[in-house]
């Protein structure tokens, strides 16, 4: 390859890579391998070192995977949290070794397991937990103490008191919480995480740190970074003095008095992989004795003491038996393949998603086909490719209707998934549930998840309606609910009878329509008589709703089922008018406000009922038609659209004075 050639190739790996990079680290949202990103980075080491007058500082090759965000305080590393060089076969840890010994004499390796998670450190003044953060870019990382704090296996007081110590470790979500976790968000209609190591970063990086402690994180604690008070000789040593300070250490790692020694331990660990409860990707080697790590030092991105085993994706080939289509508490329909199990990483394999239909397109699937498969970071089962087809197999064509109603599916412009849009779909029921009673719907107080389940589970609810007729006696007798409990729930039942109709709108979870579009459909439409005579093309029309919208609504509410929903609620007594704000004057009549951005002193939803008291109106977009952008700190594209508009803008000073306030 000449120079020239091998320029361009460089520029364009090294934009990969940073492309690939900041979806993996900073979004947690990859979108290739692990594998894939490993060989991406390996090409790009191997052209770097034929042309080593193309490196540069700033190449991939140079930096420490990661990055700072402003989410979080910045926190400088008393010790810098590098990364590991990685390597791929058994032949390239022998060539470690050999490089090893050409520095020091006979090296004793730790091996231990390669966690798949997020690397962060912990400080500890006087034995007691101070402070904790993220790897970051390896110099500088995050303040996340106040999410650190509320995971159960970090200790916040050590056994001694040691005057200063820094550990690094590795925070990952279990097979079996990952599991959990995705069941939850399928449950509220969440995006799912794609991997424990992405869900375990997202859940550490919460702003509210009750939400971090919902998420079952763990923590293993694998390195001494910096002690006062102690000093360490080994690897070994330091894993056996953590382990007594109250940490938890590595449960499997192997003090190797050669590298044979060392590959044999990885070799049963790769085999093992599959049963471990924690997620892991591979293997690290490092040398034990400090001593002769300080004489091997380090390069400007790795240490020269260690390497990372990577485990290849392990791919199979197996039959496709069957198709099953099942029906998620979004209404989305989801086929899953079965077939003829076969082992992978570890487990045997019989099932796995398809996705969608686009997938099964993209690949050919047929029943009958011959495919080839893995499993995603070592755990979740996934079709690669179709190896062949039966003779005449047709591509595999999700069905017309939902399997769990009967009723008509859809597939919106846009989407890839295939929709049942039936609002009483049995498969949708509990979703639906959680859904009507959170804060922003009907805002029913002690009606949560684990409740409505029991009440499902029960045969006590098939429908939102049911709610308003369940009996003390009924609820009394359900698992640790008394008697004040059951009191307490049929108040706030009662309580939410009497929502303004644009909270039942919302709670009835159309497709498309949040809160501002249930507003704005109210405030055209005041009476739930009125929004079932609306057209779609009247609709259309409202300020900030469009004809997506539109024809969401007139979908949902032409569905017999909802129109009989709809006369229970009339029966039962729910409110079915809106609710005319109240008016504090007509200061703002006739104008057309935006909010973007912090105000000083008022939510958007407090400065959105100001302006209605007052006689104006509140959107969600800026055009010709809008009167006011009232903008705070970090107000973005609205109100750039407003300048280029020539729509006036005010702050919350300018407003209230309006006002007279």
């Amino acid at each position: 390859m000449d120079r020239n050639t091998a320029e361009k190739e460089i520029a364009a790996l090294r934009e990969q890579i940073r492309y690939h990079g900041r979806k993996y680290y900073t979004e947690d949202a990859p979108e290739i391998s692990d594998f894939a990103y490993d060989a991406l980075f390996r090409r790009l080491e191997d052209l770097e070192a034929q042309f080593p007058e193309l490196i540069t500082e700033d190449s991939p090759t140079n930096q420490v995977g990661g990055a700072v965000y402003n989410t979080f305080a910045p926190v400088v590393h008393g010790a810098p949290m590098g990364s590991l060089h990685d390597v791929f076969s058994e032949e390239e840890l022998r060539d470690f070794d050999r490089r090893v010994r050409e520095t020091v004499e006979g090296p004793e390796y730790v091996a231990e397991p390669k966690f798949d998670g997020l690397s962060v450190a912990l400080e500890y003044v006087d034995g007691v937990f101070t402070r904790g953060s993220t790897r970051g870019d390896g110099v500088t990382g995050e303040d996340v103490t106040e999410n650190l704090r509320t995971i159960p296996t970090i200790p916040k007081r050590l056994a001694e008191p040691l005057p200063f110590l820094e550990v690094r470790g590795e925070v990952y979500l279990s097979d079996q919480d990952f599991e959990k976790l995705c069941q939850r968000q399928e449950l509220l209609g969440e995006k799912l995480f794609k991997n424990p190591r992405n869900a375990a970063a997202g859940s550490l990086r919460q702003k509210d740190p009750r939400v971090t402690a919902g998420r079952g994180l763990s923590i293993f604690v694998f390195n001494v970074q910096i002690a006062r008070g102690e000093v360490f000789t080994s690897h070994s040593a330091s894993l056996e003095r953590l382990k007594a300070l109250g940490f938890p250490v590595p449960p499997l790692y192997h003090v190797s008095r050669d590298i044979e020694e060392a590959l044999g331990f990885i070799r049963d660990l790769g085999g093992r992989r599959g049963e471990l409860p924690f997620p892991i990707d591979g293997a690290v080697v490092k040398v034990n004795s400090f001593a002769q790590r300080e004489e091997l030092g380090s390069t400007a991105r790795f240490p020269r003491w260690a390497e990372a085993f990577k485990y290849p994706p392990e791919e199979k080939e197996t039959t496709l038996t069957d198709i099953e289509v099942k029906v998620g508490r979004t209404g989305v329909l989801t086929p899953t393949g079965v077939f003829e199990p076969v082992t992978l990483a570890g487990t045997t394999v019989s099932r796995a998603t398809l996705h969608n239909q686009d997938f099964i397109n993209e690949k050919g699937i047929c029943i009958g086909s011959r495919v080839r498969m893995r499993k995603a970071g070592e755990i979740i089962p996934e079709v690669v490719s179709v190896v062949e087809s039966p003779p005449g197999g047709q591509t595999f064509q999700l069905p017309g209707t939902c399997p769990s109603c009967g009723e008509k599916v859809a597939r919106e412009e846009g989407e890839a998934a295939v929709r049942c849009v039936n609002p009483q779909c049995p498969a949708q029921l509990l979703r639906n549930l959680i859904h009507f009673a959170s804060r922003d719907a009907m805002d029913i107080d002690g009606l949560g998840p684990a409740l409505l389940e029991q009440l499902v589970n029960g045969d006590l609810v098939s429908s939102p309606a049911d709610l308003y007729t369940l009996e003390a006696g009924q609820l009394e007798a359900l698992e640790r609910f008394g008697e004040k409990s059951a009191e307490n729930l049929l108040a706030a039942l009662e309580k939410s009878k009497h929502n303004d109709l644009y909270r039942l709108i919302f709670a009835l979870g159309i497709h498309n329509i949040g809160v501002k579009n249930a507003q704005l459909l109210c405030g055209y439409a005041p009476s739930m008589g009125a929004i079932l005579e609306a057209t779609e093309e009247e609709l259309s029309a409202i300020d900030g709703f469009g004809p997506v919208k539109a024809r969401a609504v007139v979908e949902f509410f032409s569905h017999e089922s909802t129109r009989q929903l709809l006369g229970r609620f009339q029966a039962l007594g729910l409110n079915l008018e809106a609710q005319k704000p109240q008016q504090a004057g007509d200061a703002l009549a006739g104008g057309t406000f935006v909010l973007t951005g912090t105000l000083p002193t008022l939510s958007r939803k407090e400065a959105t009922a100001l302006i209605q008291r007052h006689g104006g109106r509140v959107t969600g977009s800026v055009s010709k038609k809008t009167s006011y952008v009232v903008a705070g700190e970090e107000a973005g594209s609205k109100l750039e659209k407003a300048l280029s508009l020539g729509v006036p803008t005010l702050t919350e000073e300018e407003l209230l004075a309006m006002l007279g306030q």
